[in-house]
């Protein structure tokens, strides 16, 4: 059954009732504009034109733009583009709905969802909703942030040292630096609570009284933020690999840290029972010594692998690869046997480097999302890099050292605190590399409302299309509406995926 589609705008949501929302209550209060004049009448009521999206994506994948407003404080000032996106659902009789769709990041472009999901998605999800992606604001095609960062300052793994420290410093200031001068106006209002009411902007255009939604990582958060500010519009939620809201910012850096060191001890284990087939040692206190042995070796010299000069620091910043045991075993045995043919380094060549909006998305979204939590002064992140490595070789000192967010101008709103009973359905591997079991444990706790699937043994970031007993209890939730009556397990089809 397909939701029923209504044109006045006090039903479809953005209207007196929520303003409170849509708008900060500081804007709203300071306008003195009475409710009944609903400034964001003009946004719901757009009639998005739509076509092909470009001359080499599926004929079925159709694309628009939205206008919103950069400050939804002041609705009626400057605007920006939302490029949104959709594939109809394969059947007008079945159809109920949209099911909104977002990758992660924060920083991730999610236009082409619709069609990279369509493979992983059963007949009956795409019987019954439109899928909808999206680029969220400042990414992508949606009015997209740049920050003119050249490309030694995209990477984000800095480990800690002593001598390098004020390097560290520098980057992250220069970071705040070029993002503010390049494009100020927009930073304060880059943040999940806007992309959450621009998603509702995006329900109402569309005709809809409630959103279903499928995110992944980052876009977990952002759910959960949407359904803490929209409760009554939040219809079918599955969260797939979640973060813990409580920590979001810097923790979710730590919380990487923090789950790799079990994931370690269980390689190292799982290694050693295999000692005939990789070589690493047959106790798992020999296969942690010959990695540390291999991390020694290229502090000193770097390990030439596959064409890449590999320091210490570069082999742990690789810390996710721990999360599958078997590709881990694989990749370590390689580099033992890369450090004793001692190869020359090769001539220097461009490295895969990610888009510059794509970095520039992450630190602008989580910096105005929580940069009242980040220490300002940076001899606390020195003091933290040291102490988390000492507790978290592998990552520790990654994790916790200074990033531009130490020097971030706030955004337009204090953070939102998730803590509600709207229904949704988190699904979660067990050996997560980029969130952490415990962090999905984490969003389970305040919303309070939810069931969670987890797949025991499971690795990887990531469920959906991976595993049929989580696919299969996602889709049943998706088209019926019914989550499970408890919390379920189910069983990994296999050890390793990339």
């Amino acid at each position: 059954m397909r939701n029923r589609r209504t044109a006045p705008l006090v039903t479809v949501g953005i209207a007196a009732a929520s303003l409170s929302t849509l708008i900060p209550a500081t804007a709203s209060a300071a306008s003195g504009a009475p409710a009944a004049k609903d400034p964001l009448r003009q946004y719901a009521q757009q009639n998005p034109k739509w076509e092909r999206c470009d001359a080499g994506s599926p004929a079925a994948l159709q694309c628009a733009t939205l206008e919103v407003p950069l400050d939804y404080g002041d609705p009626g000032g400057k605007k920006i583009d939302l490029a949104i996106s959709r594939v109809k659902a394969s059947s007008a009789k079945e159809r109920r709905g949209v099911l909104l769709l977002n990758p992660g990041g924060p920083g991730g472009p999610g236009l082409n969802m619709p069609v990279e999901l369509e493979a992983s998605l059963p007949g009956k999800v795409k019987s019954q909703y439109d899928l909808i992606g999206f680029d969220p604001r400042g990414i992508g095609r949606s009015s997209p942030l740049t920050c003119g960062l050249a490309p030694d300052e995209l990477g984000i793994e800095r480990p800690y040292h002593a001598g390098t420290f004020a390097k560290d410093v520098k980057w992250a200031r220069t970071v705040a630096d070029k993002c503010r001068a390049k494009d100020g106006d927009k930073l304060p209002h880059l943040t999940t609570r806007n992309t959450a009411r621009d998603m509702d902007v995006i329900r109402a255009v569309l005709g809809e009284e409630k959103l279903s939604y499928l995110g992944f990582s980052y876009g977990t958060y952002l759910g959960a933020v949407y359904m803490q500010m929209f409760p009554g519009q939040a219809d079918r939620f599955v969260l797939d690999s979640a973060v813990d809201p409580a920590r979001y910012g810097r923790g979710t850096f730590q919380q990487m840290a923090e789950g790799t060191e079990p994931a370690f001890a269980r390689w190292s284990r799982w290694t050693a029972e295999r000692h005939t087939t990789y070589k690493l040692g047959d106790t798992p206190a020999e296969v942690r010594k010959t990695f540390w042995d291999l991390i020694a070796r290229a502090d000193r010299e770097a390990i030439v692998h596959k064409e890449q000069s590999l320091t210490g620091d570069d082999i742990r910043a690789m810390r996710h690869v721990f999360f599958r045991a078997e590709k881990a075993a694989a990749w370590v045995a390689d580099l033992k046997k890369a450090a004793e043919d001692k190869k020359p380094a090769p001539s220097a060549s461009a490295t895969d480097l990610p888009p510059e909006n794509e970095i520039a998305g992450l630190w602008a979204v989580m910096c105005a999302d929580t940069s009242p939590s980040w220490p300002h002064d940076p001899e606390q992140y020195r003091r933290d890099a040291i102490r988390d490595k000492a507790r978290y070789p592998l990552y520790g000192d990654l994790a916790s050292n200074i990033k531009p967010c130490a020097f971030w101008k706030p955004g337009s709103e204090l953070p939102t605190t998730v803590n509600n009973e709207v229904k949704a359905l988190i699904v979660q591997n067990e050996w997560d590399s980029q969130a952490p079991l415990a962090a999905a444990q984490g969003m389970h706790r305040v919303l309070r409302g939810s069931r969670m699937v987890t797949v025991a043994g499971g690795e990887g970031h990531g469920v959906n299309g991976t595993n049929a007993c989580a696919d299969k209890i996602a889709a049943a939730y998706l088209t019926t509406g019914e989550l499970p009556a408890k919390d379920l397990t189910c069983t990994a089809e296999t050890q390793d995926r990339s």
